[in-house]
């Protein structure tokens, strides 16, 4: 069978499947409102994604990846499509890999409430907050100032 016919029968198989599918208009990737910029400050875009540095920095150089477009999955998305946002979320893990230097760099794609595509990319450092174990969605514990946000985001899109 042909790539495009097996895409628009996942198309339709998916459209049918009674997985949680959110509203754009309530979505916080979407809509860019305040709760958005209140828990992170976006630094770049990529090829088919936005990236961001969360404002909470219990682990050192915490980002995120986010599709550009409104999707509930990752298996929603055509192969070239999906190969775009995981290259871009390789780009974003290699920049801060170069920038902050951890021990590895774990990946969460949870989206059970909020159902837009995103990973989550959390450094780990040994000795660090929650090392060999999952990192934690928001301890919030560690916040910094303005210039210190900057510095960082300098230094990750120094390696991108």
């Amino acid at each position: 069978m042909s790539g495009g016919f097996c895409n628009f029968v996942a198309k339709l198989i998916l459209k049918h499947s009674k997985t949680m599918h959110s509203d754009p208009k309530q979505c916080l990737y979407c809509t860019n409102n305040e709760t958005l910029h209140d828990l992170m400050i976006e630094f770049a875009q990529l090829r088919v994604s936005r990236a961001f540095l969360f404002k909470e920095q219990t682990y050192r150089g915490r980002c995120l990846v986010a599709y550009k477009d409104h999707v509930n999955d990752l298996n929603e998305l055509s192969d070239e499509d999906r190969n775009a946002f995981m290259a871009d979320v390789a780009q974003v893990t290699r920049a801060m890999q170069k920038a902050f230097n951890p021990v590895k760099i774990n990946y969460g794609a949870y989206s059970d409430k909020l159902s837009h595509l995103h990973f989550h990319l959390a450094p780990k450092y040994e000795g660090g907050p929650d090392y060999g174990g999952t990192f934690q969605m928001n301890p919030g514990k560690v916040y910094l100032t303005d210039a210190e946000y900057q510095e960082m985001i300098e230094k990750i899109k120094e390696n991108l």
